[in-house]
């Protein structure tokens, strides 16, 4: 089979102009009462994506994936699948499928009965449901459980159950609302990895609904941060994390220093001055004495005992307020003269650490130039 990893990084179809999209959603609003929950939003998905709608609760995710599903309609505007408008079409007439965070499996009926659920509603002949269902073990590697309950297997099974099930129909999308959210962190993370596999082995369009960042960054080709009914940013985990296009994508993705400023105007220049003696260049003119802030993540930023040296790294002195040891890395909190604490991670590469730094040490904090990224709201 084909390298995962070389196949996710030459997928990108959403950068060619003369590719269509597999699912749209246009203009589409979703009220319940006076409550919004989708607001005007238009999104594109491309055929074998796998697409993460990532935000908080209430942010309008869930609402939707089940108007995809078509257990919601919406208010107004309108979503296409393959080229064909989903409205008025019942749940059951649409080619996806969804899987529930509580997996939803009937508790009196075996494995291999879960997943021929569907495929008996449908009225498939018997032996093409046994030919299925056999596939469809093989494939979530569960041939030796089948006729167990769910109640006789542990939730990373229960999940490929579930997930089982999802797929015999062989729906054109698979919709996933939270669907690691039952596991524990270990088997969440190998479980991931297996939904990725899964996902190209199969060639289909997969939907995920999480609001668990890492979650989103693994598995996800593009991630859609949502707030309040919006898409804020469509972009890949990469350009998310790297290139936040505004202080809430900035601070919901990962750790962040939000290092604030104000516009100074020099030569017909825009600079950005911070209370740390920071000044940053900005490629576009802003207005004199505007709020802006110099985002950088806590990797970026090196922590050291000499100041240091090299063309136009930005560097700060501070006292180690805090720190924090966690195996692979370490975390600095580190107080500025201006009373603003900051985030510094190191990375553990060696076992053993020289004269390691101490509570309430004098230190620079520093970053390379093109590690801050300037946001204006």
């Amino acid at each position: 089979m084909k390298s995962l990893g070389i196949f996710r990084r030459s997928f990108a179809p959403w950068a060619d102009p003369n590719a269509k999209p597999f699912i749209s959603f246009r203009n589409v609003t979703k009220r319940f009462g006076d409550f919004t929950a989708v607001d005007n939003l238009s999104l594109d998905i491309y055929t074998r994506e796998f697409f993460a709608l990532l935000g908080g609760s209430g942010c309008g995710k869930s609402t939707l994936l089940r108007m995809l599903a078509g257990f919601e309609q919406p208010t107004s505007g309108e979503i296409m699948l393959d080229g064909q408008s989903l409205s008025g079409i019942p749940p059951y007439r649409r080619p996806v499928n969804m899987m529930f965070q509580s997996y939803a499996l009937f508790p009196h009926m075996s494995v291999e009965k879960n997943i021929a659920f569907g495929l008996k509603q449908d009225g498939m002949p018997k032996t093409e449901i046994a030919e299925r269902v056999a596939q469809m073990l093989k494939l979530v590697k569960l041939e030796a459980f089948a006729a167990r309950k769910p109640h006789q297997l542990s939730g990373g099974q229960r999940q490929r159950v579930a997930l089982a099930r999802s797929l015999a129909k062989r729906p054109k999308v698979l919709l996933l609302d939270e669907p690691l959210g039952a596991l524990d962190k270990k088997l969440r993370e190998e479980t991931q990895f297996e939904l990725m596999d899964l996902q190209y082995e199969l060639g289909l369009t997969f939907v995920v609904v999480t609001h668990d960042q890492e979650e989103a960054m693994t598995m996800s080709d593009r991630i859609a941060v949502m707030s309040h009914g919006r898409v804020i940013q469509v972009a890949t985990p990469a350009e998310i994390y790297e290139a936040p296009n505004s202080r809430f994508v900035a601070e919901f993705i990962g750790d962040v220093n939000m290092i604030e400023g104000k516009v100074a105007l020099e030569d017909g220049r825009s600079i950005l001055r911070t209370a740390e003696g920071i000044s940053v260049a900005l490629p576009e003119t802003l207005a004199e004495g505007q709020s802006v802030a110099l985002a950088v993540r806590p990797e970026k930023l090196k922590v050291s005992r000499q100041q240091p040296e090299g063309a136009g790294v930005h560097a700060m002195r501070g006292e180690i307020w805090d720190i924090a040891y966690f195996g692979d890395m370490t975390v600095f909190h580190v107080k500025l003269p201006s009373g603003k604490i900051v985030k510094a991670s190191s990375l553990n590469a060696t076992r053993g650490v020289e004269d390691p730094f101490g509570y309430d040490e004098q230190i620079w904090v520093s970053f390379e130039p093109q590690a801050g990224i300037v946001l204006k709201g």
